[in-house]
């Protein structure tokens, strides 16, 4: 695994995380922060559900796109950001607990790198796996314009 080109790079990514209202507004929280590897934490909410009472897709692959995209960017240098390019999300089984996310690296280039996410609920049933692909925007701020 590559080291991080930001020392400070755990604090950047949970000020980051602070400022992004979608994970505030379902619940999720970021649990795990290392080199090339993060976590994020969601309880399972009836608001979160589809029709049938599983957690909706679409908020299983938010889990897993974020905790990939910070995994990507705690390796990335200080002053840049990021944008997530494509991802492929397989779910797995029904997602009735709470779920954990975890993002690693898998590849760091210098422009892209490709993360890989799983999605575990709390009894260890793995709900979902995802492949991503992120770029890195070198002199853009990871704050809004």
């Amino acid at each position: 695994m590559n080291a991080p080109a930001d020392p400070q790079f755990a604090a950047r990514i949970r000020a980051s995380f602070g400022r992004q209202k979608a994970m505030s507004l379902i619940g999720a929280r970021l649990t795990l922060v290392e080199p090339g590897r993060t976590e994020i934490a969601l309880a399972y909410r009836e608001d979160l559900t589809q029709q049938k009472g599983f957690i909706h897709g679409g908020i299983i692959g938010m889990i897993a796109d974020t905790a990939c995209g910070y995994a990507a960017f705690s390796l990335m240098p200080a002053g840049c950001s990021l944008v997530t390019v494509e991802y492929k999300l397989n779910i797995l089984a029904p997602a009735r607990r709470a779920l954990l996310a975890r993002g690693e690296v898998v590849k760091a280039g210098r422009t892209l790198t490709v993360a890989r996410g799983e999605v575990y609920a709390d009894d260890g049933g793995h709900v979902a796996t995802m492949q991503q692909t992120l770029m890195m925007l070198p002199g853009t701020p990871d704050t809004p314009e």
